[in-house]
């Protein structure tokens, strides 16, 4: 197992968890541990509890972190439940070089859709998939046979000139009060439009709302298939340890300290 093991981490506004996965099978080899992710979320506090959650695992190996924003050759260019000094910040450079294994980040959304690909719901799957995280947001990862297309940002798609996030997300049910069947008719739009810019194979829908797929589901009618994500809790983590052993993702990879792997 040592030769396909990696670790991930998944950054998020409200936790930073990550756990040890076997690439090979998409398997999740130790428990996880995580840690509240630090107020206001600096880069410095992030960067802090990241190296933290890596330490608790104490081996060498290939480390991936999924991060909440745009990622860019290794830069933040977007962060939008974190702090903004994150904007034009260097993982690569702030981060990489605290961590035992060689480093390499992600896009959160990317890296759900990275696990779903290749060891979820759209494995195997010929063209189009996009994987669809419910969340405090909205998450997408476009995956064109096989191969993820990095940093799509279509969870901020304008719907009547407002963010479709406001009514659409798995969080704006709650904040607006609204009926299971009147998120459902939400979501189903957000759908719809997604379906107006992109002819996709199937949609995977993932996030903590998955969980209870009886309440909402039967309100979603798109013309593109629908399936349920496998790895819901753990998506983020297992895509960003695939990114980190097989260098799927477009940005850079830089060796872990001196004496380390590289």
């Amino acid at each position: 197992m040592t030769g396909s093991l990696a670790l991930g981490i998944d950054v998020g506004g409200t936790g930073i968890k990550g756990a040890l996965v076997d690439v090979s099978t998409g398997a999740v080899v130790s428990d996880r541990y995580r840690l509240d992710t630090p107020h206001p979320a600096t880069p410095s506090d992030v960067t802090e509890t990241i190296v933290v959650v890596a330490k608790h695992f104490d081996v060498d190996a290939p480390v991936g972190v999924a991060f909440p924003g745009v990622v860019l050759d290794g830069v933040v260019h977007t962060a939008a439940n974190l702090h903004p000094d994150w904007v034009g910040v260097s993982l690569a450079d702030l981060v990489a070089p605290r961590l035992c294994g060689p480093a390499t980040f992600l896009n959160d959304a990317d890296a759900a859709g990275l696990a779903e690909a290749h060891f979820g719901a759209a494995r195997g799957q010929d063209g189009v998939v996009l994987v669809v995280t419910f969340g405090t947001g909205i998450g997408v990862a476009m995956i064109n046979n096989g191969e993820l297309v990095a940093n799509c940002e279509l969870g901020h798609l304008e719907i009547d000139n407002a963010d479709a996030e406001l009514i659409a997300a798995a969080s704006a049910r709650k904040r607006n009060n609204l009926s299971w069947a009147q998120w459902g008719a939400n979501a189903d739009r957000y759908l719809r439009t997604l379906e107006q810019l992109v002819w996709p194979t199937l949609f995977v829908l993932s996030g903590g709302i998955t969980r209870n797929p009886e309440k909402w589901l039967h309100y979603l009618h798109p013309r593109t298939p629908v399936r349920l994500a496998r790895s819901i809790n753990n998506a983020g983590i297992i895509g960003a340890a695939d990114a980190a052993r097989t260098r799927r993702n477009g940005g850079p990879t830089r060796p872990g300290p001196a004496g380390g792997p590289g």
